[in-house]
């Protein structure tokens, strides 16, 4: 099945092809894992974010259609991707609060903190979502999809589920304001430049 189509895999899927999935999985797990690191800077939030993405996305197969045959699930699934990652933060925001209403003399160790202290690319993860998180959740979105992911406008536009003249402007704008953040945190690129989607 390596060779077959996106399409042909989720059209199998679809049909209750549990190794078309697994292939669909192999295809693009590491690409869905990535997305989720850049956008929790955790590799074990990212692993369980990943894992969500492609449970969804066995409980949704049948209601979902490829446009064509060289099409991509990949768009699609980023857009799950962003929806589960929205959920999460949810769910860890209304557990904190619980937390603290419970008792808020006391002091509860984070694992996840712990590892982000221990990983080098965890702590540049969370410096770069540091500033990233300034902007609207929008542009967020669309750096995430596009300057990060490497999706084309029209692939993004189907990620972000927008039109293609809106993720171009969100885009640049998206850009514009994270250079203009970047200057201001002191932030700098490689070879001592300030670049707006040196994060990929």
């Amino acid at each position: 099945m390596d060779a077959a189509s996106d399409r042909r895999l989720w059209e199998l899927s679809a049909a209750g092809d549990g190794d078309a999935f697994g292939s669909l999985f192999e295809r693009h797990a590491n690409a869905v894992y990535t997305f989720c690191f850049r956008r929790t800077a955790s590799w074990v939030e990212a692993e369980d974010a990943m894992a969500d993405v492609f449970l969804v996305a066995w409980r949704r197969r049948g209601e979902v259609e490829l446009a064509d045959d060289s099409a991509s699930v990949l768009p699609w699934l980023y857009a799950v991707a962003l929806n589960v990652l929205r959920n999460r933060r949810r769910s860890a925001h209304r557990a904190a609060r619980a937390l603290a209403r419970v008792d808020r003399s006391s002091s509860v160790d984070d694992f996840a903190d712990d590892v982000l202290g221990r990983l080098a690319d965890e702590r540049t993860m969370r410096d770069i979502l540091g500033v990233v998180e300034s902007l609207p959740e929008h542009e967020q979105d669309v750096l995430a999809v596009c300057a990060w992911a490497g999706l084309g406008y029209e692939e993004g536009a189907i990620a972000l589920g927008v039109p293609v003249g809106t993720v171009r402007s969100r885009l640049s704008r998206a850009r514009a304001h994270l250079r203009e953040l970047v200057e201001a945190s002191g932030h700098r690129g490689r070879n001592g430049k300030v670049r707006a989607d040196d994060q990929r």
